[in-house]
């Protein structure tokens, strides 16, 4: 079917995209590694966390450009696709802005909850003010993601990743092989890297009569325009504290996972892994719905959006059952290629049936998640989180004294499983049950 060549077409490029995101970790770990200190592995470790949880927070400037912009692009409405780039531009470079001026604050913060070693502070913070700069950059790419998504076109934000992450890795082992620059080196390479990403995307633009001067006035007056703003801030906000949610539950789950030992804390950290991989791919899927379902709902075509829908629950049904299997033949072996510490490849099996489950618990809310944004059903996705989130802690607190990590582990699943079943019922309450 047609429908299946575009979900194919937006959702491949998107996977290679999110490929190449621990392909480039490893590597400059890998390169970190060789200088002789553990601190300065502990100190890259730091500083990606901290702006990982930064950046993880203002994932809204990605996902609500492309719920704006794709409805734009499916009712042709090229004034709406001009206008919401700049909105969501300009509000990248404000936050930004705001970052950069309280990056000591932020600093102190981070560094208040991560608690590293006293050894390792100096590198980690070396590595944060170089990086910071980074910001503009790193927030920019997020729009421009959203909104060549939305315009159905995947393939320049997968060379956008491949574009910084390739720059990085070649700027990052010059300033630290050839100039001996250490864990600077590293972060000069990150901050080239993203801004050769950001140009790259920037490029893209050229000849799409986004900034032609006959139509600065008219864009002027709708930037201004209240109710678009109220709209804009109305799916910030609910994609905002979606991600808090989500943020919660991840810390929380290392968390409860670390108080139970570091046999358990390595376990589940490998275990995670499994989880990571699958997102990847689920991701991809994710975004073609975005791209397909928002085009649908601007162009008002609901039997088209049933059909998106159809087919978007049948390939995630297939790629479930494709990870399922791989997991439960494969697991074991992947676990080994990433330790070779006996004891905690052990511990861990005795959780591998909760990551075999996660492919089939999962796989719903990835899919929705994709259909809402383009929807721009963003209070529906914040509903489902809420709601997964009460679960997850609710059923951790409710069996850790009995079953200790299985807990933790059938809690996370249960948060998966709710976030798609409520998702399902908003969907089927909105549309009166005609999938």
């Amino acid at each position: 079917m047609q429908i299946d060549r575009h979900i194919l077409r937006l959702a491949l490029p998107s996977v290679v995209s999110n490929i190449t995101v621990p392909l480039l970790g490893l590597i400059d770990l890998a390169i970190v590694g060789h200088l002789g200190s553990e601190h300065y592995i502990a100190a890259i470790a730091i500083g990606t966390t901290i702006f990982s949880m930064v950046y993880w927070l203002f994932a809204f400037l990605r996902m609500g450009t492309t719920a704006v912009i794709s409805q734009a692009y499916g009712a042709d409405d090229h004034a709406t696709i001009r206008v919401e780039l700049k909105r969501a531009l300009l509000f990248a470079l404000l936050i930004a802005l705001v970052l950069l001026l309280m990056q000591q604050p932020l600093l102190a913060l981070s560094l208040g909850i991560l608690s590293p070693e006293a050894a390792v502070v100096p590198h980690a913070s070396t590595y944060y003010h170089i990086v910071v700069w980074g910001a503009p950059a790193t927030l920019v790419n997020y729009c421009l993601c959203g909104w060549y998504v939305g315009m159905h076109d995947t393939r320049r934000p997968m060379m956008m990743a491949i574009v910084q992450n390739l720059t990085n890795i070649v700027v990052s082992l010059l300033f630290v092989m050839l100039l001996g620059m250490g864990v600077a080196g590293v972060a000069l390479g990150t901050l080239v890297g993203v801004y050769a990403g950001m140009v790259y995307g920037l490029l893209g633009l050229r000849g799409r009569d986004l900034f032609a001067s006959c139509h600065h006035q008219d864009d002027w007056v709708q930037l201004r325009m209240v109710g678009r703003i109220k709209h804009f801030m109305t799916v910030s906000r609910d994609i905002f504290f979606r991600t808090l949610c989500i943020v919660a539950v991840t810390v929380y789950f290392t968390s409860a996972g670390s108080r139970q030992g570091a046999m358990v804390l390595d376990a589940n950290a490998l275990l995670m892994q499994l989880f990571v991989i699958f997102s990847y791919f689920t991701d991809g899927l994710a975004n073609a719905g975005e791209a397909l379902a928002g085009a649908s709902a601007g162009r008002g075509d609901e039997c088209e959006l049933r059909l998106v829908v159809r087919r978007l629950l049948l390939w995630g049904g297939g790629l479930a059952a494709a990870f399922a299997c791989v997991y439960i033949i494969g697991a074991e072996g992947f676990l080994g290629l990433l330790t070779d510490q006996l004891g905690i490849i052990i511990e861990a099996r005795r959780y591998l049936p909760w990551v075999w489950a996660v492919p089939f618990v999962g796989i719903l809310a990835f899919v929705w998640d994709g259909v809402f944004i383009g929807m721009a059903y963003t209070r529906g996705m914040l509903l489902s989180m809420t709601v997964a989130a009460a679960t997850f802690f609710g059923v951790w607190f409710a069996l850790q004294t009995k079953m200790a990590n299985h807990a933790l582990w059938l809690a996370f699943d249960m948060y998966l499983l709710m976030r798609g079943l409520v998702q399902t019922i908003l969907w089927l309450r909105r549309f009166r049950g005609r999938v």
